[in-house]
């Protein structure tokens, strides 16, 4: 069966096609990604303006026309943060749904966290014992542990990469001030879910998944020792004090950084290393599965069932 998974998220709106059956492995097929940084075009009174409306729309449009070309037989399409928060976000949606004859559905922090966290114990499997499953996408950080396919705990926080670097970051290379600022919001933001989380720091295996976590991941094997799939955690502290001392053209020019997450990066990283300072994680270990494999494996679980 070819499903195609629409992802409307806070940078991207991102298409992608897999062949699966029930039981089998999504064999990813077709990608299509327009990067379309939607917190940009949310406002001061938390609405997304209308031309970022017409823009998000067009987005889905092309991306719907992308499935039709490959003969996606079921599409599955879904919002994150950006759309969930903005007071017009039901209203938005409800006309794309109307208009585009598709049934676009809003998820939840923990939902995210949840199908992200499934993703990964699918990817690693039950061998691996206890996981704890972060992930940093552009409207927010999701976090879930657990031994089975349902985490014991899974939270979201407003932390996401696009997000912070809107609400915070100025200058280029950026400020200190700006740069304390930021890591402040963070940690007291991260003060609100330790006390859950810390009794999940003897977990077996601390899982990355997300575009920032992969690029970090590649840094560190690149400036570091590392092989691209992990990150420790005197790695992460470097790479955010590095990063945080460059340019955004610099930044663009370093592999695995598109120009799109040039200005992010810095507070992805500043995420990544507070996480992994305040759980006393040593390393992350990089999930190539994420919230849209977690999307098609929880449908064709429903679909076999």
């Amino acid at each position: 069966m070819r499903l195609g998974v629409l992802d409307v998220g806070s940078n991207t709106v991102h298409l992608q096609v897999v062949d699966t059956s029930p039981g089998a492995r999504p064999n990813p097929t077709f990608n299509y990604k327009e990067e379309l940084k939607l917190t940009q075009y949310i406002q001061e009174n938390n609405q997304i303006s209308d031309e970022g409306v017409e823009k998000l729309r067009a987005c889905i449009n092309r991306a719907i026309q992308q499935s039709a070309s490959v003969q996606t037989q079921e599409l599955l399409p879904f919002a994150t943060s950006a759309l969930r928060e903005a007071i017009n976000g039901e209203e938005v949606i409800s006309k794309i749904n109307k208009d585009f004859h598709i049934d676009l559905q809003v998820l939840s922090g923990e939902e995210e966290a949840k199908l992200t966290f499934l993703a990964a114990r699918r990817w690693f499997g039950w061998s691996s014992g206890r996981l704890l499953v972060i992930d940093i996408g552009g409207g927010s950080l999701e976090m879930a542990a657990g031994v089975d396919e349902s985490p014991e705990i899974a939270t979201s926080l407003p932390l996401g990469a696009a997000r912070l670097t809107k609400d915070f970051l100025s200058g280029d290379p950026y400020t200190d001030k700006s740069i304390r600022a930021l890591r402040d919001h963070i940690e007291n933001k991260l003060e609100q879910i330790l006390p859950t989380l810390v009794k999940h720091q003897d977990s077996d295996r601390a899982i990355a998944t997300s575009k920032t976590l992969r690029t970090l991941a590649r840094l560190a094997g690149d400036w570091f020792d590392g092989n691209g799939k992990n990150i420790k955690a005197d790695a992460i502290r470097k790479i955010s004090s590095k990063l945080s001392e460059m340019n955004t053209d610099e930044r663009a020019k370093l592999p695995g950084v598109s120009e799109n997450r040039a200005s992010q990066i810095v507070a992805g990283a500043f995420v990544a290393e507070s996480v992994m300072r305040n759980l006393d994680l040593a390393e992350l270990e990089v999930c190539p599965w994420a919230l849209r494999e977690g999307v098609v494996l929880k449908w064709m679980d429903w679909m076999e069932a």
